[in-house]
């Protein structure tokens, strides 16, 4: 469950050069309001391409947000001076783009057992959250008197199962933040806004950089000892899974040790691949986006045949076995079968 304390929202307007900040919340009683501001707030929470960061011993956002969270400053106050710094930065940019400022604080009760907070006898977690939310063009209809017409708006808001490009999401527990952004060029230059100038934080890679890169550098060391990629791939998809069941997060490292367990030297082979690559030795990922990039993983064989199954049936014998003959063609054997469908 997500609720949301308090969401109040900006508005940009670069071709006039006005900003219209409002200075009271949105009206989360009105069913409407609420379900766009909690569709949008888990859509980003659950982006797994959101890049991971901490905050710069001097970052000017950090204090000021510590500020707000115990209660020092006001959330429209806050807010509003949110607003007016993007307003500033972007109207800078060489391709205006026109958008909205949406900004939430609320809390997420399946967010995890870790660095839980009491919320109405529930567990959860609770993040503060700024959110560019693009403007798009739609055309309307116009009812009036003897004719029909049709008429271009520029007002139209993201709908809330569409992505956004640019947010941040700040544990307000521990700090950690997830943001996702595009380069804009600002006097020639190409920037970082909300990672450099707005956090002022490190930025490391997403949970779906990380998981893309642990299973091509686990495909390569299979192939180069002459193991099925395939299978040892979708033990890695499982053990990222597991790890993140537990503490939502996984070590690279450690993933290739499980799934080289019984090969030191492939594991150690893994390892120097992972440090080369310099991942993270310990990635953020919650349970719900390591279940969503794991669960399942896909072949497709030269002959033009799909399968796709579950990743921890590679750790079961009998249920997908992979056989190589002397010439190097591969059998692939599906057991433990009951029955197959049409889909």
């Amino acid at each position: 469950m997500l609720k949301v304390d308090c969401a109040i929202l900006h508005v940009f307007d670069f071709d006039s050069g006005s900003t219209y900040l409002s200075s009271r919340p949105l009206d989360l009683s009105v069913r409407a309001t609420r379900s766009f501001v909690q569709r949008h707030l888990r859509k980003i929470s659950a982006n797994a391409e959101s890049r991971h960061g901490t905050f710069a011993p001097d970052s000017g956002f950090a204090t000021e947000l510590s500020r707000y969270l115990a209660g020092e400053r006001e959330f429209v106050e806050f807010t509003q001076e949110i607003a007016q710094w993007f307003w500033e930065e972007l109207r800078r940019a060489e391709d205006l783009e026109q958008c909205d400022l949406l900004v939430a604080d609320f809390t997420d009760t399946d967010a995890g057992a870790a660095d839980e907070v009491a919320f109405e006898g529930e567990a959860g977690r609770r993040f503060f959250a700024v959110v560019l939310l693009p403007r798009r063009q739609a055309f309307v209809h116009e009812v009036g008197g003897d004719m029909n017409d049709i008429s271009r708006v520029d007002a139209t808001l993201p709908n809330p199962s569409q992505k956004v490009a640019s947010y941040v999401l700040v544990d307000a527990q521990t700090g950690a933040i997830d943001f996702h952004d595009k380069e804009r060029s600002v006097g020639g230059e190409k920037v970082a806004l909300i990672a450099d100038r707005f956090l002022q934080c490190t930025s490391e890679a997403s949970s779906h950089e990380v998981i893309d890169e642990v299973s091509v550098i686990v495909r390569d060391v299979a192939e180069e000892f002459g193991l099925e990629p395939a299978v040892e791939v979708s033990r890695a998809k499982a053990a990222v899974a597991r790890f993140a069941d537990v503490g939502e997060s996984f070590s690279p490292a450690e993933v290739g040790r499980e799934v080289f367990a019984e090969k030191p030297e492939l594991a150690e082979r893994f390892e120097r691949r992972v440090a080369e690559a310099r991942l993270p030795e310990e990635a953020p990922v919650r349970r719900g986006v390591a279940n969503r990039l794991t669960r399942s993983h896909r072949i497709r064989t030269d002959t033009g045949v799909e399968i796709a199954f579950p990743s921890e049936l590679a750790e079961k014998p009998g249920y997908l076995d992979f056989s190589t003959d002397a010439e190097g063609r591969i059998t692939i054997t599906v057991g433990n079968v009951t029955r197959v469908e049409n889909r």
